[in-house]
């Protein structure tokens, strides 16, 4: 009987959490799924070209308005990092994703407080930007070269994959028509259900860690552990082992939060909570996928930089923050002693249920159930991938159930709902891709590939600078950005090419146009 009453006590603390919290994670979903709407990867990927302050500066609005998963943003950042993005960028827009996003900071003012909102998010960008300091110190272009080897191999990493090579976004029309629009409806509610896939594992785990923790260990062992004696001590302490924690915890993104709950009770110092919650893109799961898109080295690398810039970053922002008088002393936490009551949390809670069962039976209505199985599903090593033409989905053509014969090539779809959207209008999705016999007719195949960047951004195709095949500008998968102008390639081979020399393509001379 003990043992049972132990147990419900420790569900009965992670129910009521979860219950005070429930609206804004809702809420922070659908803001991201909105984004995610209008704003294309593509155009991400093109912003994020150059490792410079206003690639930086790019990096980590992208990130803030982008999924908070962590599983996600680190395929995210892989995929970004393919087609175009620079490796310090992409890792920057990943840190970014899961430090400086809505949900995050209106769950910890639900569960912590303003100062921790504060906190979180000047210390998200202060350990962005100790990050950027430390890559450009220590990272060499051998690494880069070596990562993004490893990274156009397309090694298999987590289920989460799929995430990263999908874009929900509407990018034709007027603004309001793209936000809300039939299409727009389906592709916010995939957008927000393919998060909740994403997170709800992490979530569950924060919540259910989190309510044992708070029930079945005294809070005189937590003091102890986090020196609570010795206020000096324990004020470098915690940034020092709050991220060694997180990594030893599994857990990931919002799912921290209730787990950095117990912790500040138990006397772990403001700046050590704030260094927990950044190291979520270092958990043990995280530096495995690391290693397989990046290489053991690099992987070792990220979690050396990340962890010195986090643990700096959570010193740093809470000795800020107790100078200014800004830090809460009390350690009481209430959050474990609330119960659900007739209150604007309870009203709150159910109208976004609501809408989530509204947005549920778009999903389901329009193939999403089937697009999930089809993320789930892990391609065989050495497969042929080819890309969804509606949503950029990486897909097995082996394993494809859906796929369409169009103008005497076969298109092939993750779901019933991408294949409909195209039959509907497959000339807005067929990339234009011509040979290079007809580009050598038309007297285009010199000097093409060495079109200024703007120029090609306004064409909607442009040349393969290394075997010349016309490519669709807004849909290729590959690009380098070699001083100041933008090039497109039709596959990785040849961009990895085009990098190993960009001057012996770059020099080519123009041609005048046969007439």
């Amino acid at each position: 009987m003990f043992v049972l009453n132990a147990i419900l006590h420790a569900l009965q603390i992670s129910l009521f959490m979860l219950w005070e919290v429930l609206w804004p994670l809702a809420f922070g979903f659908l803001l991201s799924a909105m984004i995610q709407t209008v704003v294309s990867k593509r155009a991400v990927a093109n912003a994020l070209g150059r490792p410079d302050l206003k690639g930086f500066v790019l990096a980590c609005g992208f990130g803030a308005a982008s999924s908070s998963c962590s599983y996600a943003a680190v395929a995210v950042a892989r995929t970004l990092f393919r087609r175009g993005a620079s490796f310090v960028n992409a890792i920057i827009f990943e840190f970014a994703s899961t430090n400086l996003v809505f949900e995050l900071g209106l769950v910890l003012l639900i569960l912590l407080g303003w100062q921790f909102v504060a906190a979180e998010f000047a210390g998200g960008l202060l350990m962005a930007v100790i990050l950027w300091i430390l890559f450009k110190v220590t990272l060499r272009q051998r690494m880069v070269d070596d990562a993004k080897r490893q990274a156009e191999r397309g090694v298999f990493g987590s289920t989460h994959e799929a995430h990263g090579d999908m874009d929900v976004s509407i990018t034709d029309g007027p603004f309001l028509s793209r936000l809300f629009s039939g299409r727009a409806f389906t592709a916010i509610s995939r957008a927000f259900f393919m998060d909740l896939n994403a997170l709800y594992v992490d979530l569950g785990l924060g919540f259910l860690i989190a309510g044992a923790l708070a029930a079945w260990v005294p809070n005189s062992w937590w003091q102890a552990f986090f020196l609570t004696n010795h206020p000096t001590l324990n004020e470098f302490w915690g940034p020092l082992i709050g991220p060694v924690i997180s990594m030893l915890s599994f857990v990931c993104s919002v799912g921290n939060v209730p787990l950095a709950v117990v912790l500040w009770n138990g006397g772990i110092s403001f700046g050590g909570v704030i260094s927990f919650i950044f190291a979520d893109l270092i958990i043990l799961p995280i530096l495995n996928i690391y290693r397989k898109y990046y290489g053991g080295r690099t992987a070792l690398y990220l979690l050396l930089v990340s962890y010195a810039a986090m643990a700096l970053a959570g010193f740093l922002i809470g000795g800020a923050f107790q100078l200014l008088g800004l830090a809460p002393t009390n350690h009481h936490v209430t959050i474990f002693e609330t119960q659900p009551s007739w209150n604007y949390t309870t009203f709150l809670d159910i109208a976004f249920l609501l809408l989530m069962a509204v947005m549920a039976w778009r999903f389901v209505t329009t193939g999403g159930i089937e697009m999930l199985r089809a993320h789930a599903h892990r391609p065989q090593a050495g497969a042929n991938l080819v890309r969804d033409p509606v949503c950029g989905m990486s897909v097995d053509p082996v394993a494809a159930k859906e796929h369409v014969e169009y103008m005497g090539a076969t298109s092939y779809f993750c779901s019933p709902g991408c294949r409909e959207k195209f039959e509907k209008d497959p000339a807005r999705y067929t990339a234009r891709i011509v040979e290079l016999a007809p580009a050598v007719h038309l007297g285009l195949s010199h000097g093409i590939g060495s079109m200024p960047g703007g120029e090609m951004e306004r064409q909607k195709s442009a040349i393969d600078p290394v075997c010349g095949m016309t490519v669709d500008t807004d849909r290729a998968e590959y690009r380098s950005f070699q001083k100041g102008d933008t090039y497109y390639f039709c596959s990785a081979g040849c961009k990895e090419t085009f990098d190993s020399d960009p001057g012996k393509y770059i020099a080519r001379p123009k041609t005048e146009p046969a007439h």
